[in-house]
């Protein structure tokens, strides 16, 4: 068997190319599927812990009551 790339002799049952590297066949594995970016729940952990900041400042200089 030759390979597609280089045209190098390689072996009937080799997944890559010795030579060149190139992949005989296609992956038998597909690759995993993008994950979609949760941007909403940092978001709103960054403004939960802004809020809670502000709460304790308030707190601690007494103005809440």
């Amino acid at each position: 068997m030759k390979c597609r790339a280089c045209g190098a002799e390689i072996a009937a049952n080799a997944l890559i190319c010795y030579k060149c590297g190139t992949a005989t066949s296609e992956p038998r594995i597909p690759p995993p599927a993008a994950r979609p970016r949760r941007r909403l729940p940092i978001a709103g952990l960054v403004l939960l812990g802004l809020a809670l900041a502000a709460l304790a400042r308030e707190v601690a200089c007494g103005s809440l009551l």
